[in-house]
Protein backbone atom coordinates (compact mmCIF):
# COMPACT_ATOMS: atom_id res chain seq x y z
CA UNK A 1 0.00 0.00 0.00
CA UNK A 2 2.84 2.36 0.90
CA UNK A 3 4.51 1.64 -2.45
CA UNK A 4 1.29 2.45 -4.34
CA UNK A 5 0.99 5.74 -2.46
CA UNK A 6 4.63 6.56 -3.21
CA UNK A 7 4.11 5.89 -6.91
CA UNK A 8 1.05 8.18 -6.95
CA UNK A 9 3.03 10.98 -5.31
CA UNK A 10 5.84 10.55 -7.80
CA UNK A 11 3.37 10.67 -10.68
CA UNK A 12 2.06 13.98 -9.29
CA UNK A 13 5.62 15.32 -9.11
CA UNK A 14 6.25 14.23 -12.70
CA UNK A 15 3.10 16.01 -13.82
CA UNK A 16 4.11 19.20 -12.03
CA UNK A 17 7.62 18.98 -13.53
CA UNK A 18 6.07 18.75 -16.98
CA UNK A 19 4.02 21.86 -16.27
CA UNK A 20 7.12 23.69 -15.06
CA UNK A 21 8.95 22.69 -18.24
CA UNK A 22 6.10 23.96 -20.41
CA UNK A 23 6.03 27.25 -18.51
CA UNK A 24 9.81 27.62 -18.81
CA UNK A 25 9.57 27.27 -22.57
CA UNK A 26 6.70 29.76 -22.73
CA UNK A 27 8.81 32.14 -20.67
CA UNK A 28 11.75 31.55 -23.05
CA UNK A 29 9.61 32.48 -26.05
CA UNK A 30 8.73 35.79 -24.39
CA UNK A 31 12.40 36.34 -23.50
CA UNK A 32 13.31 36.00 -27.18
CA UNK A 33 10.74 38.71 -27.94
CA UNK A 34 12.19 40.92 -25.22
CA UNK A 35 15.66 40.47 -26.70
CA UNK A 36 14.45 41.56 -30.13
CA UNK A 37 12.72 44.59 -28.62
CA UNK A 38 15.90 45.58 -26.77
CA UNK A 39 17.95 45.16 -29.92
CA UNK A 40 15.67 47.38 -31.98
CA UNK A 41 15.55 50.05 -29.29
CA UNK A 42 19.27 49.81 -28.38
CA UNK A 43 18.25 48.78 -24.85
CA UNK A 44 20.54 47.34 -22.18
CA UNK A 45 20.42 43.55 -22.01
CA UNK A 46 21.41 43.17 -18.36
CA UNK A 47 19.26 45.26 -16.01
CA UNK A 48 20.19 44.63 -12.34
CA UNK A 49 17.17 46.56 -11.04
CA UNK A 50 14.78 44.34 -13.01
CA UNK A 51 16.48 41.19 -11.69
CA UNK A 52 16.36 42.47 -8.12
CA UNK A 53 12.67 43.35 -8.47
CA UNK A 54 11.90 39.80 -9.65
CA UNK A 55 13.59 38.26 -6.60
CA UNK A 56 11.87 40.65 -4.21
CA UNK A 57 8.44 40.10 -5.75
CA UNK A 58 8.71 36.31 -5.74
CA UNK A 59 10.08 35.99 -2.21
CA UNK A 60 7.39 38.37 -0.93
CA UNK A 61 4.67 36.24 -2.56
CA UNK A 62 6.17 32.90 -1.54
CA UNK A 63 3.86 31.13 0.92
CA UNK A 64 6.19 28.12 1.34
CA UNK A 65 7.19 25.52 2.16
CA UNK A 66 9.76 26.04 -0.64
CA UNK A 67 12.38 28.31 1.06
CA UNK A 68 13.04 31.83 -0.18
CA UNK A 69 16.78 31.23 -0.58
CA UNK A 70 16.01 28.37 -2.94
CA UNK A 71 13.50 30.52 -4.84
CA UNK A 72 16.27 33.06 -5.50
CA UNK A 73 18.73 30.37 -6.60
CA UNK A 74 16.24 28.71 -8.97
CA UNK A 75 15.23 31.98 -10.59
CA UNK A 76 18.83 33.16 -10.77
CA UNK A 77 19.53 30.23 -13.08
CA UNK A 78 16.33 30.84 -15.05
CA UNK A 79 17.32 34.48 -15.52
CA UNK A 80 20.90 33.48 -16.35
CA UNK A 81 19.70 31.12 -19.08
CA UNK A 82 17.29 33.76 -20.34
CA UNK A 83 20.01 36.41 -20.61
CA UNK A 84 22.19 33.93 -22.44
CA UNK A 85 19.37 33.45 -24.97
CA UNK A 86 19.18 37.21 -25.54
CA UNK A 87 22.94 37.68 -25.75
CA UNK A 88 25.68 35.19 -24.76
CA UNK A 89 27.19 36.97 -21.77
CA UNK A 90 30.91 37.04 -20.97
CA UNK A 91 31.87 38.10 -17.45
CA UNK A 92 35.48 38.64 -16.41
CA UNK A 93 36.40 38.15 -12.76
CA UNK A 94 39.46 38.20 -10.55
CA UNK A 95 40.40 34.52 -10.63
CA UNK A 96 41.29 31.79 -10.56
CA UNK A 97 38.28 29.49 -10.25
CA UNK A 98 36.97 28.38 -6.86
CA UNK A 99 37.89 31.72 -5.32
CA UNK A 100 35.37 33.87 -3.57
CA UNK A 101 35.23 36.31 -6.49
CA UNK A 102 34.33 33.37 -8.72
CA UNK A 103 31.56 32.40 -6.31
CA UNK A 104 30.29 35.99 -6.28
CA UNK A 105 30.20 36.05 -10.08
CA UNK A 106 28.21 32.82 -10.12
CA UNK A 107 25.86 34.20 -7.49
CA UNK A 108 25.15 37.25 -9.62
CA UNK A 109 25.18 35.91 -13.18
CA UNK A 110 24.34 32.21 -12.78
CA UNK A 111 25.89 29.21 -14.48
CA UNK A 112 24.78 30.05 -18.03
CA UNK A 113 27.10 33.06 -18.28
CA UNK A 114 30.61 32.51 -19.59
CA UNK A 115 32.80 33.38 -16.60
CA UNK A 116 36.39 34.30 -17.54
CA UNK A 117 39.04 34.17 -14.76
CA UNK A 118 41.83 36.76 -14.97
CA UNK A 119 44.98 37.17 -12.92
CA UNK A 120 44.62 40.78 -11.77
CA UNK A 121 42.14 43.57 -11.15
CA UNK A 122 43.66 45.74 -13.95
CA UNK A 123 43.20 42.80 -16.32
CA UNK A 124 39.48 42.63 -15.44
CA UNK A 125 39.09 46.35 -16.17
CA UNK A 126 40.96 46.03 -19.46
CA UNK A 127 38.86 43.05 -20.57
CA UNK A 128 35.67 45.09 -20.15
CA UNK A 129 37.15 48.30 -21.59
CA UNK A 130 38.24 46.50 -24.76
CA UNK A 131 34.83 44.89 -25.17
CA UNK A 132 36.09 41.34 -24.74
CA UNK A 133 33.79 40.95 -21.72
CA UNK A 134 30.39 42.53 -21.15
CA UNK A 135 30.96 42.93 -17.40
CA UNK A 136 33.62 42.45 -14.75
CA UNK A 137 33.49 41.41 -11.10
CA UNK A 138 36.10 42.76 -8.67
CA UNK A 139 36.36 42.89 -4.86
CA UNK A 140 36.22 46.34 -3.30
CA UNK A 141 36.10 45.90 0.49
CA UNK A 142 35.78 43.53 3.40
CA UNK A 143 34.00 44.42 6.63
CA UNK A 144 36.96 43.14 8.68
CA UNK A 145 40.02 44.18 6.68
CA UNK A 146 38.79 47.23 4.76
CA UNK A 147 39.09 48.29 1.13
CA UNK A 148 40.85 46.68 -1.81
CA UNK A 149 43.05 49.57 -2.88
CA UNK A 150 43.79 48.15 -6.35
CA UNK A 151 40.10 48.36 -7.25
CA UNK A 152 39.72 51.98 -6.09
CA UNK A 153 42.90 53.00 -7.88
CA UNK A 154 41.69 51.55 -11.18
CA UNK A 155 38.72 53.91 -11.32
CA UNK A 156 41.08 56.90 -11.53
CA UNK A 157 41.98 56.14 -15.14
CA UNK A 158 38.95 54.19 -16.30
CA UNK A 159 35.67 55.26 -17.86
CA UNK A 160 33.88 52.12 -16.68
CA UNK A 161 30.82 52.45 -14.47
CA UNK A 162 29.70 50.55 -11.39
CA UNK A 163 26.46 48.89 -12.48
CA UNK A 164 25.77 46.68 -9.45
CA UNK A 165 27.23 45.48 -6.17
CA UNK A 166 27.33 42.07 -4.51
CA UNK A 167 27.38 41.77 -0.72
CA UNK A 168 28.16 38.33 0.68
CA UNK A 169 28.57 37.09 4.22
CA UNK A 170 31.35 34.53 4.24
CA UNK A 171 33.01 32.00 6.51
CA UNK A 172 36.53 30.61 6.25
CA UNK A 173 37.60 26.98 6.12
CA UNK A 174 40.97 25.48 7.01
CA UNK A 175 41.66 22.68 4.52
CA UNK A 176 44.39 20.09 4.08
CA UNK A 177 45.07 16.85 2.24
CA UNK A 178 44.74 14.68 5.35
CA UNK A 179 42.37 16.74 7.49
CA UNK A 180 44.75 16.22 10.43
CA UNK A 181 45.64 19.42 12.28
CA UNK A 182 48.72 17.80 13.85
CA UNK A 183 50.36 17.38 10.43
CA UNK A 184 50.16 21.07 9.55
CA UNK A 185 53.58 22.77 9.39
CA UNK A 186 52.47 25.91 7.48
CA UNK A 187 49.25 27.66 6.42
CA UNK A 188 48.95 29.37 3.05
CA UNK A 189 46.30 31.73 1.72
CA UNK A 190 45.57 35.17 0.33
CA UNK A 191 46.70 37.90 2.79
CA UNK A 192 43.14 39.08 3.40
CA UNK A 193 41.96 35.58 4.34
CA UNK A 194 44.90 35.12 6.70
CA UNK A 195 44.25 38.49 8.31
CA UNK A 196 40.59 37.68 8.89
CA UNK A 197 41.58 34.54 10.87
CA UNK A 198 44.57 35.99 12.74
CA UNK A 199 43.23 35.48 16.27
CA UNK A 200 42.13 31.90 15.56
CA UNK A 201 45.66 31.00 14.53
CA UNK A 202 47.15 32.76 17.56
CA UNK A 203 45.01 30.58 19.81
CA UNK A 204 45.12 27.28 17.91
CA UNK A 205 48.30 27.20 15.78
CA UNK A 206 50.51 29.89 17.31
CA UNK A 207 53.82 28.40 16.10
CA UNK A 208 52.74 27.56 12.55
CA UNK A 209 53.96 30.08 9.95
CA UNK A 210 51.37 31.86 7.82
CA UNK A 211 52.40 32.33 4.19
CA UNK A 212 50.89 34.79 1.70
CA UNK A 213 50.01 33.51 -1.77
CA UNK A 214 48.21 35.08 -4.72
CA UNK A 215 44.76 33.60 -4.07
CA UNK A 216 42.89 31.12 -1.93
CA UNK A 217 42.59 28.82 -4.95
CA UNK A 218 46.38 28.83 -5.33
CA UNK A 219 46.60 28.02 -1.63
CA UNK A 220 44.24 25.07 -2.05
CA UNK A 221 46.33 23.73 -4.92
CA UNK A 222 49.48 23.98 -2.79
CA UNK A 223 47.77 22.12 0.06
CA UNK A 224 46.71 19.39 -2.36
CA UNK A 225 50.35 18.87 -3.35
CA UNK A 226 51.86 19.08 0.14
CA UNK A 227 50.41 17.10 3.07
CA UNK A 228 52.21 19.33 5.57
CA UNK A 229 50.48 22.47 4.26
CA UNK A 230 46.99 23.72 5.01
CA UNK A 231 45.01 26.37 3.15
CA UNK A 232 42.26 28.83 3.92
CA UNK A 233 39.97 28.33 0.95
CA UNK A 234 36.37 27.88 -0.12
CA UNK A 235 34.20 24.81 0.22
CA UNK A 236 34.32 24.52 -3.55
CA UNK A 237 38.06 23.88 -3.24
CA UNK A 238 37.35 20.74 -1.17
CA UNK A 239 35.91 18.98 -4.19
CA UNK A 240 38.08 20.59 -6.85
CA UNK A 241 41.40 19.85 -5.14
CA UNK A 242 40.52 16.72 -3.16
CA UNK A 243 40.96 18.31 0.28
CA UNK A 244 39.44 17.69 3.71
CA UNK A 245 38.10 20.21 6.19
CA UNK A 246 40.42 20.55 9.18
CA UNK A 247 38.24 23.21 10.79
CA UNK A 248 35.26 25.17 9.47
CA UNK A 249 34.28 28.74 10.31
CA UNK A 250 37.63 29.94 11.64
CA UNK A 251 37.04 33.64 10.89
CA UNK A 252 37.55 35.97 13.86
CA UNK A 253 34.46 38.04 13.10
CA UNK A 254 31.25 36.03 12.60
CA UNK A 255 29.73 39.01 10.75
CA UNK A 256 32.25 38.94 7.94
CA UNK A 257 31.04 40.51 4.69
CA UNK A 258 32.81 41.04 1.40
CA UNK A 259 31.55 43.58 -1.11
CA UNK A 260 32.10 43.23 -4.85
CA UNK A 261 31.48 45.66 -7.68
CA UNK A 262 30.19 44.74 -11.13
CA UNK A 263 31.72 47.05 -13.70
CA UNK A 264 30.34 47.83 -17.14
CA UNK A 265 29.90 50.64 -19.63
CA UNK A 266 26.40 51.98 -18.81
CA UNK A 267 24.77 53.16 -15.60
CA UNK A 268 21.57 51.14 -15.00
CA UNK A 269 18.14 52.71 -14.66
CA UNK A 270 16.74 53.64 -11.26
CA UNK A 271 15.49 50.80 -9.07
CA UNK A 272 14.02 52.89 -6.25
CA UNK A 273 16.64 51.64 -3.78
CA UNK A 274 19.97 52.76 -5.17
CA UNK A 275 23.47 53.76 -4.18
CA UNK A 276 25.72 56.24 -5.98
CA UNK A 277 29.54 56.18 -5.90
CA UNK A 278 31.71 59.18 -6.74
CA UNK A 279 35.41 59.99 -6.59
CA UNK A 280 36.98 63.43 -6.35
CA UNK A 281 40.04 65.44 -5.37
CA UNK A 282 39.48 68.63 -3.38
CA UNK A 283 41.32 71.94 -3.42
CA UNK A 284 43.49 72.40 -0.33
CA UNK A 285 42.12 75.40 1.56
CA UNK A 286 40.86 76.15 5.10
CA UNK A 287 37.58 74.47 6.00
CA UNK A 288 37.48 72.38 2.84
CA UNK A 289 36.59 69.10 4.57
CA UNK A 290 33.56 70.73 6.15
CA UNK A 291 32.45 72.26 2.84
CA UNK A 292 33.01 68.89 1.14
CA UNK A 293 30.26 67.32 3.27
CA UNK A 294 27.94 70.33 3.56
CA UNK A 295 26.14 69.85 0.19
CA UNK A 296 24.98 66.43 1.35
CA UNK A 297 24.27 67.36 4.95
CA UNK A 298 21.94 70.25 4.18
CA UNK A 299 19.95 68.04 1.78
CA UNK A 300 19.82 65.22 4.36
CA UNK A 301 21.53 62.78 2.00
CA UNK A 302 22.81 59.64 3.71
CA UNK A 303 26.52 59.02 3.14
CA UNK A 304 27.23 55.31 3.61
CA UNK A 305 31.00 55.39 3.06
CA UNK A 306 33.94 57.79 2.82
CA UNK A 307 37.39 56.53 1.83
CA UNK A 308 40.58 58.37 0.90
CA UNK A 309 43.58 57.28 -1.17
CA UNK A 310 46.84 59.18 -1.75
CA UNK A 311 47.30 60.48 -5.27
CA UNK A 312 50.05 58.60 -7.06
CA UNK A 313 51.72 61.61 -8.67
CA UNK A 314 51.24 64.32 -6.01
CA UNK A 315 52.60 63.94 -2.49
CA UNK A 316 50.20 64.69 0.38
CA UNK A 317 47.18 65.06 -1.89
CA UNK A 318 44.28 62.62 -1.76
CA UNK A 319 41.44 61.19 -3.79
CA UNK A 320 38.19 60.67 -1.91
CA UNK A 321 35.68 57.93 -2.63
CA UNK A 322 32.13 58.54 -1.48
CA UNK A 323 29.09 56.25 -1.42
CA UNK A 324 25.69 57.85 -0.87
CA UNK A 325 22.17 56.52 -0.79
CA UNK A 326 20.13 57.45 -3.84
CA UNK A 327 20.47 57.70 -7.63
CA UNK A 328 22.40 60.40 -9.49
CA UNK A 329 19.18 61.24 -11.36
CA UNK A 330 17.52 62.20 -8.05
CA UNK A 331 17.44 65.99 -7.95
CA UNK A 332 18.86 66.46 -4.41
CA UNK A 333 21.80 64.18 -5.21
CA UNK A 334 22.58 65.70 -8.60
CA UNK A 335 22.44 69.19 -7.04
CA UNK A 336 24.71 68.15 -4.14
CA UNK A 337 27.26 66.60 -6.49
CA UNK A 338 27.32 69.71 -8.69
CA UNK A 339 27.79 71.93 -5.62
CA UNK A 340 30.66 69.71 -4.47
CA UNK A 341 32.25 69.99 -7.91
CA UNK A 342 33.01 73.68 -7.28
CA UNK A 343 35.44 72.67 -4.51
CA UNK A 344 37.20 69.96 -6.52
CA UNK A 345 40.16 69.66 -8.87
CA UNK A 346 38.14 66.89 -10.50
CA UNK A 347 35.02 64.85 -9.76
CA UNK A 348 33.80 61.65 -11.39
CA UNK A 349 30.52 59.83 -10.89
CA UNK A 350 31.43 56.13 -10.82
CA UNK A 351 27.84 54.95 -11.13
CA UNK A 352 24.41 54.57 -9.59
CA UNK A 353 23.22 51.02 -8.98
CA UNK A 354 20.80 48.92 -6.89
CA UNK A 355 21.77 48.36 -3.26
CA UNK A 356 22.78 44.72 -2.84
CA UNK A 357 20.89 42.13 -0.88
CA UNK A 358 23.10 40.30 1.63
CA UNK A 359 23.71 36.62 0.84
CA UNK A 360 25.50 33.99 2.90
CA UNK A 361 28.21 31.97 1.23
CA UNK A 362 30.77 29.60 2.71
CA UNK A 363 33.94 30.90 1.18
CA UNK A 364 37.02 32.89 1.82
CA UNK A 365 38.31 36.41 1.89
CA UNK A 366 38.54 39.66 0.05
CA UNK A 367 40.27 38.53 -3.10
CA UNK A 368 38.46 35.24 -3.30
Amino acid sequence: MAKEELNKLREQIDGIDNQILDLLNKRAEIVIGVGKAKESSDGTFYVPSREKAIYERLTAQNAGPFPNDAVVKVFREIISASLNMELPMQVAFLGPQSTFTHMAAMQQFGLSAQLVPLKSIPAVFEEVERGRAHYGVVPVENSTEGVVNHTLDMFSGSDLQVIAEIMLEISHNLLSKTGNIEQISKVVSHPQALAQCRHWFEQNLPDVPLVDVASTAAAAQMAAEDESAAAIASEAAVVQYGLKVVKAKIEDNPNNFTRFLIIGTKTPEKSGNDKTSIMFSIKDEPGILYRMLEPFSKRQINLSKIESRPMKHKAWEYIFFLDLIGHIDDQPISEAVEELRDYCHFLKVLGSYPIARQDKVKGEGNNG
